[in-house]
């Protein structure tokens, strides 16, 4: 099956399964799409125990298994998503809320990667370095999980800039702590020895660089945008932006993530006012709200076929269960240190704490990370144990979320 073939298939299937969850489910989109497509995945499972001699599952799995998850998300849909994102999101609302941001994206990030790495390494005994990784896959918030949800809650918009503007930097810093523990976890032979000022430097070019390069990409689509009125031009121009500024991110070793959310901030709010009509900004917005959706629901539906290219044992299931309230501990305090600090100068919205806590959802990006990693004999567990914490995260966390805030956020 060649990769449009695949592309149909899924897409088919997003829209079946998009259609049964809007008709009898109605869980919130992104959400029923990953429950029914895990559901049919189980389900298939089950009936091939019941049926030996066809190995459906094998001939599923052998399907799935030649899809490069990593690729399709990370080099293929995040791009997208995060400019989607970050194009409505409100610049001078996040200015206001950047210091709380600042900390739980970048300090809150490695602290915990910290707490869950040596969590997980005083569980499972794995390599310290293995289970810094571990920790730096599984720490960040997804932005496109989050970002799903908020638009299915009514929060305080102080509290929602919180959420979304923590969410678009914070996997950004979280993959390039990823891959510098990758790279100290897994040296490849011949390679020269990282030291800590080659990781420091590693840290502040790819974040800094993809900062920079988002600024000025973002800052020439917006020249180019002044000097038109053609709202099918200037959607094309977007999504220039978003595919050339990814790809030349990659190119120069700086962070891709970075270099979108910081272009589309940029367009999304300074180059709708001053560079678009009100007729071309119409078009742009639907354009890339069709995008979001699009890929939302293919990627969901992804992550739920998935289970196919994960071999699971009964004892990496009982890891995983422990480890989900580890994530949670290191969630609450990269949470909870970066407001205690704060909150000595400003006012927090009442309940942010377990809102910010319980709404920080894991997804595909933790997925494509595990799966990127090399072979090795502690890759299986780390995989069942990363996809059970994304499962139950996007699941349990997003389906009782709106509860969470009724319980907690008095204005909600």
């Amino acid at each position: 099956m060649n990769a449009i073939e695949l592309a149909a298939l899924f897409v088919t299937m997003a829209a079946g399964f998009g259609y049964l969850n809007f008709r009898f489910l109605k869980f919130p989109p992104t959400i029923g799409l990953l429950v029914i497509s895990l559901l049919g995945s189980l389900l298939l499972i089950l009936v091939d125990m019941g049926l030996p001699g066809y190995d459906l599952t094998g001939l599923v799995r052998a399907a799935v298994v030649k899809i490069d998850f990593y690729q399709a998300v990370m080099e293929g849909m995040l791009g997208f998503l995060l400019f989607a994102g970050a194009l409505h999101v409100n610049l001078s609302d996040l200015r206001g809320q950047r210091w709380p941001i600042a900390l739980m994206a970048t300090f809150g990030v490695v602290l915990s990667t910290f707490v869950v790495g040596v969590g997980f390494w005083w569980l499972t005994g794995v390599p310290i370095l293995v289970a810094l990784v571990f920790g730096s896959l599984i720490s960040p918030t997804d932005p496109v999980a989050v970002m799903g949800i908020l638009k299915t809650v009514t929060v305080p918009k102080s509290l929602e800039t919180k959420i979304a503007g923590e969410s678009l930097f914070n996997d950004g810093i979280g993959v390039v702590v990823f891959l510098v523990l990758v790279a100290l976890a897994f040296p490849v032979a011949g390679a020269p020895e990282l030291t800590w000022v080659d990781v420091v430097k590693l840290l502040l070019v790819e974040a800094v660089g993809g900062a920079v390069l988002g600024l000025a990409t973002g800052w020439l689509a917006f020249r180019m945008l002044r000097k038109i009125d053609d709202y099918t031009l200037e959607v094309i121009i977007t999504l220039a932006l978003v595919m050339g500024g990814y790809a030349l991110a990659g190119a120069i070793h700086v962070s891709g993530p970075i270099t979108v959310v910081v272009a589309g901030l940029l367009i999304g709010n300074t180059g709708v006012r001053l560079a678009m009509s009100e007729k071309t900004a119409g078009h742009v917005r639907t354009f890339w709200h069709l995008v979001d959706e699009i890929l939302n629901a293919v990627l969901f539906l992804l992550i739920g076929v998935e289970v196919f290219a994960i071999s699971t044992a009964w004892q990496d299931l009982s890891i995983a269960l422990i480890v989900i309230p580890l994530v949670l501990l290191a969630r609450t305090l990269a949470v909870a240190l970066p407001m205690g600090v704060l909150r000595l100068r400003r006012q927090f919205t009442p309940g942010a704490l377990p809102v910010m806590v319980w709404g920080g959802l894991r997804g595909g990006i933790s997925v494509a990370l595990v799966l990127s990693l090399p072979a090795g004999p502690d890759k299986p567990l780390l995989l069942t144990v990363t996809y059970v914490v994304v499962i139950f995260s996007i699941v349990v966390q997003g389906l009782t979320v709106r509860q969470v805030i009724q319980r907690f956020v008095r204005d909600a």
